[in-house]
């Protein structure tokens, strides 16, 4: 019996066999052009994992004739690097190297300017993978010699093509009978996330598990449970969920939004969540609908007390009362005014009326003199508040909302305004 993993059997040997990626792969696409030209720059790909990465480079380390080396940045370091390099002057090397280096975002600063020396003359061609933003990890400068490639999470339609081949392959290799129920292929392919070799080891795994040889729908979703999610609370996916999750209750969508606060949960992100309604309230909310406020922070202090599961039902009402309601960002843009202006060096004294005046001597100073008390005048009288480099600045509008209209004619009315 073959012992290697079923997703390296699986592994494709040309560019149309690499499931998924078509956007990179398809003929006319950018990156199927370089590698069809065999002049292969340094690449940087990005993207999840199981879903061609290191596949894609091992064809272009084949079609170029290089030597191929393969690294990860988890566990190399700059000797690993060096070795490397040196193969350059063996025979092996003498067409060039093709370094495939692994797990980029982990070498340190030092490493990635070793990595950067040996890549400068062109002997050596870096291909590198990341699972993160290679903007935030990786050097600058050797960004700025490489072109990022990302690859995508691929489409369950496009998995279940690789699950129904790997089965067939699997009764090869392990003489068996094996037969799919019913909608269990399509859940294996559309429970990984996009992952095609999480959806192969999990065929690999019910190909042993079924002792008949046939693949239930039951057995499919205790293999794949939960595996759908792609989440790293310190990654892209995370941000990416948020951003999302915080824009959907912006734009008053609130299906988009239940989608990514049930992502969230799904995922345990209970405290995630919970932050995003309440920015939410405040900042898109606002002062079109300010009571929101102390609702949603019931809606967050009844889900932490309750923890998950319940915590989905208080958090559902308040994500469908924040989609839904009015929207304002006058106070943000307010207080963001004011605060460019005191970053500014914009802030001048304060006006001497203003100033504390209740301890022995503030009056000789000249302090809280000609002080008007407004509830002396009705509730308001007109005196300048704002030290004097500033005493014209407006930074708060009144929204085009119910609530902040009727506060604006309020304003009007109480100042003798039309």
């Amino acid at each position: 019996m073959n012992n290697s993993p079923l997703a390296d059997a699986l592994r494709p040997s040309t560019l149309d066999e690499v499931v998924g990626q078509r956007h990179l792969l398809a003929e006319g696409a950018v990156l199927r052009g370089i590698i069809d030209s065999g002049r292969i720059p340094n690449l940087i790909f990005y993207g999840p994992s199981g879903v061609g990465k290191t596949t894609v480079a091992r064809i272009i380390a084949k079609s170029t004739g290089k030597l191929l080396r393969h690294l990860n940045g988890t566990t190399c370091g700059t000797a690993d690097l060096k070795d490397v390099f040196d193969a350059r002057d063996t025979i092996a090397g003498r067409n060039g190297i093709l370094l495939y280096l692994d797990e980029i975002q982990y070498l340190n600063k030092k490493q990635q300017q070793t990595l950067l020396e040996y890549i400068e003359d062109g002997s050596v061609t870096l291909i590198a993978s990341t699972t993160e933003n290679p903007y935030f990890y990786v050097y600058g400068a050797i960004l700025s010699r490489c072109t990022v490639f990302e690859f995508k999470p691929v489409p369950p339609e496009e998995i279940e093509k690789a699950v129904l081949r790997a089965a067939e392959l699997a009764a090869e290799l392990y003489g068996k009978n094996i037969r799919f129920e019913e909608g269990a292929a399509h859940y294996i392919a559309a429970s990984c996330g996009g992952d095609v070799r999480k959806s192969l080891n999990a065929v690999e795994a019910l190909c042993f598990g079924c002792a008949d040889g046939v693949i239930t729908f039951e057995a499919a979703q205790q293999v794949s449970q939960r595996s759908a999610m792609r989440y790293d609370r310190d990654g892209d996916a995370h941000y990416d969920i948020l951003s999302a999750f915080q824009k959907s209750l912006r734009g008053s969508d609130e299906n988009a939004a239940l989608h990514y606060l049930a992502r969230l949960l799904e995922a345990g992100d209970l405290i995630s969540a919970c932050r995003r309604l309440l920015v939410c309230a405040a900042e898109d909310v606002g002062l079109a609908w300010p009571q929101i406020v102390p609702i949603v922070k019931s809606c967050v202090d009844s889900a932490m007390q309750l923890g998950l599961p319940e915590a989905r039902i208080p958090l559902a009402n308040a994500v469908i009362l924040v989609a839904t309601a009015p929207k304002s960002n006058s106070a943000i843009c307010a207080i963001d005014a004011a605060l460019d202006d005191v970053r500014r060096g914009k802030s001048g004294d304060i006006p001497a009326n203003l100033r504390d005046g209740h301890y022995s001597g503030a009056q000789k100073m000249g302090h809280a003199i000609g002080y008007k008390y407004p509830h002396s005048y009705g509730g308001w009288v007109e005196q300048q508040y704002l030290p004097d480099v500033i005493k014209d600045a407006v930074y708060y509008e009144f929204g085009n909302n119910k609530s902040e209209q009727a506060a604006l004619e309020f304003r009007k009315k109480q100042r003798g305004l039309k």
